[in-house]
């Protein structure tokens, strides 16, 4: 590797501090990258979930005091994946120690936490910070946005992005954090899924004007420690219809995120439909993508037509990966931390990056203002 050396650190060991970890270790798969990232610190409250990070020779601390990782003079990049009543404080002390700062979503349990995250990244100018959000680092996802980009939709009809579990499908899975306000948000599902849904349109500068949330809080009790029910009090389910703008025109923007829809286990889809064309993706078939368009038929004349479209590996950053073969998670996570050293060097240029900090804090009005409609039956907007 030739970049320069990038320290990483690890503050939560779970299991996207193990996806990272591994990540990093495929580096030399991205060609002529400007870093070389090295994990040398994992922080976890539960030593246990340390001692993964055995294998990995470059580690050289392991910590239950992020104080400690923070202080490390070393390190230069630090990656936070904890509990999302957790990320305020957490968030403040990494910028303010000077590091860069991947953080997880939601970015903050709710609105006030994310602004405050916000006033200490304007108070420490040179500091450079980032949200994850790996679905959209899929070649398809890459293909449909550069689709979009281009102008070939037109004026823009409806638009529609989604991100699908059934983890909660069992009712008798134990209750845990994800499940309670206290630790997850009022937002609930929205806080934990949502940034994987509003990171595109947001990117393609279709902010929502007005929002109608349709929640569901399905499954309302699960065991508990002891196996007795317990309160479940967070979204299940949440659909937002909003109104955005493109080029000056409104169309009908739609969400989702849902822990409940049989059938599904990890399924990101993104679709826009225009006057002149229209675009499909979902990481079901990730090899694919649709695009719509009216084509000339020998012998029939003009016709709508649905196009399918094998897009390959090549996402963000190239890598020596065959051009003809299929991308997965562990790809699309490679190619966000791509995204995120190069723009922290200054080389992704116009290349599609990792969540902006403002773009995380815009989700969480986004959310207060679904669950605000949700209660009044009313279409209502965003409150800057």
């Amino acid at each position: 590797m030739s970049g320069e050396v990038v320290n990483v650190g690890i503050i939560g060991g779970g299991l996207m501090g193990r996806e990272i970890a591994a990540a990093l270790r495929r580096w030399p798969a991205l060609i002529d990258h400007p870093a070389d990232p090295r994990l040398v610190a994992v922080c976890d409250i539960n030593p246990d979930a340390m001692e993964w990070f055995d294998t990995i020779s470059t580690v050289r601390l392991k910590t239950t005091d992020y104080h400690e990782l923070l202080a490390d003079p070393e390190i230069d990049v630090v990656y936070v994946a904890v509990r999302h009543d957790l990320h305020e404080q957490l968030y403040i002390d990494t910028i303010r120690s000077g590091k860069a700062l991947l953080a997880e979503k939601p970015f903050g349990i709710d609105r006030s936490a994310a602004d405050a995250v916000m006033k200490a990244i304007a108070a420490t100018p040179k500091s450079f910070v980032r949200v994850s959000s790996e679905m959209p680092f899929f070649p398809g996802a890459q293909w449909a946005v550069n689709y979009i980009q281009s102008g070939a939709l037109g004026r823009i009809v409806e638009a529609k992005c989604a991100f699908l579990h059934s983890s909660d499908l069992d009712t008798q899975k134990p209750l845990n954090w994800k499940r309670q306000q206290k630790f997850c948000g009022e937002a609930g599902v929205m806080n934990d899924l949502g940034m994987h849904t509003w990171h595109v349109p947001l990117r393609l500068g279709w902010k929502p004007e007005r929002v109608m949330g349709i929640l569901q809080d399905i499954v309302t009790e699960r065991p508990g420690p002891d196996g007795s029910p317990m309160p479940c009090d967070t979204w299940d389910n949440a659909v937002i219809h909003s109104w955005a703008s493109h080029d000056g025109s409104p169309f009908p923007l739609t969400t989702e995120t849902k822990r409940i829809d049989p059938g599904e286990k990890n399924t990101w889809e993104f679709e826009a439909i225009g006057m002149s064309g229209g675009v499909r993706y979902s990481t079901k078939n990730p090899k694919e993508v649709q695009v719509f368009a009216i084509i000339d038929v020998p012998g029939a004349g003009r016709e709508q037509s649905w196009q399918r479209i094998d897009v390959g590996s090549q996402a963000v950053w190239p890598t020596v990966t065959g051009g003809n073969f299929e991308s997965g998670f562990s790809d699309a996570i490679l190619q966000m931390w791509a995204a995120f050293l190069a723009e922290r060097a200054g080389k992704l240029g116009k290349g599609f990056g990792a969540a902006r900090p403002e773009e995380a804090a815009l989700t969480h009005r986004i959310f207060a203002a679904a669950k605000q409609s949700h209660e009044s039956g009313c279409f209502t907007p965003p409150h800057e």
